[in-house]
């Protein structure tokens, strides 16, 4: 999984939703309100200008689009966690908040190369036991050729490991969680950044490039500039770390938190004054702990947007999603 904050050029924020206030101030009927365009999840509130800014990539005219939203009464989960404030934390929190070996989470899991390693060196060994059983000099060129197989890939993963990760991400399709681990990762990074206000620009489940994009020029700057204060920081480690304590609080081993460390990293790295080393291990451990609290407190919104993002449901439809379900 990745996080990445992107930067747009502005663009012109047209009005939220046009109604003919004198037509609801005396029509006896609500069917006469002029409205441009609606959601069947809002059958009253226009959502194009929402739309129209997430399809152009602006994160001010989203989140004026939220913002209004937010104050007719339609987005109430936007921005609904503003406030993010560290605090000490321990591993004894985290597992009784119901975080599974919460220890570990920080070691990287060898699952998937574990289990590619594997069927490989047994795959190639069994072919080259039956390939063994050609006539003449076929039996021994042929298991020779085959058994190469095992030491050019045990090779390369050793030079330069990198160049496995397809096929290894490939592999892990095969594990029967595998959809569910991804959808219910995807999900936390994109439901906790939208209940504290960092609007999202798009998603993607596809293997290899799972991953949630949010869209904020003014974080953008501050990560580049490496300017990033305690506040700002606090914020990202949480969404950084919403795909870990998903993950955390439904399975006993975690899969897909090494993307999540590295993008932590990075933003603790961009941070002024440093952290200590002491400082970066009880952000990781409080970002996780404030996550997986938001999820256990929005399971349900949660399920919804797992159940759309796993439909391929455009960003406004995973909006759409969250508030329906609130």
């Amino acid at each position: 999984m990745a996080i990445s904050v992107t930067p747009f050029d502005s663009l012109c924020k047209p009005a939220l939703f046009s109604l003919d206030c004198q037509q609801i101030l005396c029509s006896p009927s609500p069917t006469k309100w002029r409205i441009r365009a609606s959601s069947s999840a809002a059958p009253n509130v226009e959502l194009t200008s929402l739309e129209a800014a997430i399809a152009k990539k602006n994160s001010d005219a989203v989140k004026e689009a939220l913002d209004q939203l937010r104050e007719i009464g339609w987005a109430k989960k936007w921005s609904s966690q503003p406030y993010v404030s560290r605090r000490t934390t321990s591993l004894r929190e985290l597992t009784t908040l119901g975080i599974k070996n919460a220890e570990n989470l920080a070691i990287p899991s060898v699952r998937n190369d574990a289990a590619f390693l594997f069927t490989v060196v047994g795959t190639t060994g069994f072919l080259g036991v039956l390939a063994g059983q050609l006539p003449g000099d076929w039996g021994f060129f042929v298991p020779y050729l085959i058994g190469s197989i095992s030491l050019i890939v045990l090779a390369v993963g050793s030079i330069s490991p990198g160049l496995l990760q397809a096929a290894i991400g490939g592999f892990s399709t095969f594990f029967p969680d595998y959809q569910d681990r991804i959808a219910r990762h995807e999900a936390a990074h994109f439901l906790v950044s939208y209940l504290i206000g960092l609007p999202i620009l798009g998603y993607s489940l596809d293997i290899g490039k799972e991953h949630v994009n949010l869209i904020d020029e003014r974080l953008e700057k501050l990560i580049y500039s490496g300017q990033l204060d305690s506040k700002e920081v606090d914020r990202l480690a949480v969404v950084a770390m919403a795909g870990l304590a998903a993950e955390g609080l439904e399975y006993d081993k975690v899969i897909g938190q090494s993307a999540d460390l590295f993008t932590l990293q990075r933003f603790i790295n961009r941070t002024k004054p440093q952290l200590s080393k002491e400082q970066q291990q009880n952000l990781t451990r409080w970002a996780v702990l404030f996550a997986a609290s938001l999820l256990k407190n929005n399971k349900a919104l949660h399920e919804a947007l797992m159940s759309a993002m796993s439909k391929k449901a455009t960003v406004l439809e995973c909006i759409e999603e969250i508030e329906k379900a609130a």
